[in-house]
C-alpha cells in the first residue's frame, strides 16, 4: 500500500510542477518576444473586458477550486474505500490543479496582452492558490485518514 501511496503522490507532485514550469515558460516567451504584448494596451473597451472576465474568472475558479475539492473530499472521498479514494483523490487534485491553471494562464494572457497590473495580480493569486494543492505523502496521509503502518 506504501508503494501505491508514493506512487500517486509522485504522479501529484509530477503535474503539480508541470503546471509551476508551464506558467513560468509562457511568461517567458512573453518575455523573449516570441508572442507579442499589448495587443490590446491602447484599445479601452477590450482591456476592460478582458480585465473584467479575468477578475471574475479568479474571484470564481480560486475558491470554489479549493472548496470543491474539500467538499469532495469529507462527502464520496474519505467514505469510500482506500483504493477508490485514491483514485478519487488523484482525480479531484487534477480537476482542482486545472481551475487553478485556467485561472492563472488567462491571468498571464490578460497581463501581456493588457499590459495592466490586474492580470499579473490575478495569475499571482492563481499561483498562490496552487501551493495549497502541493501535494506530499503525508498530506495525502492526513486526507485520506490512513494510518502509517511502518513507522520510518
Amino acid at each position: 500500500m506504501d508503494e501505491q501511496i508514493k506512487k500517486l503522490v509522485r504522479i501529484l507532485q509530477i503535474q503539480y510542477w508541470l503546471f509551476i514550469s508551464l506558467a513560468i515558460a509562457y511568461c517567458a516567451v512573453y518575455e523573449i518576444g516570441w508572442i507579442e504584448e499589448g495587443i490590446y494596451a491602447g484599445d479601452v473597451r477590450l482591456q476592460y473586458i478582458w480585465e473584467t472576465i479575468a477578475i471574475l474568472t479568479t474571484v470564481i475558479l480560486v475558491p470554489l477550486s479549493l472548496k470543491l475539492f474539500n467538499i469532495v473530499m469529507t462527502k464520496k472521498i474519505v467514505k469510500s474505500s482506500l483504493q477508490v479514494a485514491m483514485r478519487l483523490y488523484k482525480r479531484w487534485n487534477e480537476i482542482r490543479l486545472l481551475m487553478l491553471a485556467i485561472v492563472t494562464f488567462l491571468n498571464i494572457y490578460v497581463y501581456y496582452t493588457t499590459l495592466d497590473n490586474i492580470g499579473g495580480l490575478c495569475a499571482l493569486i492563481g499561483v498562490t492558490a496552487s501551493i495549497f494543492c502541493l501535494p506530499s505523502e503525508k498530506k495525502l496521509k492526513e486526507e485520506l485518514n490512513i494510518t502509517n503502518t511502518i513507522e520510518e
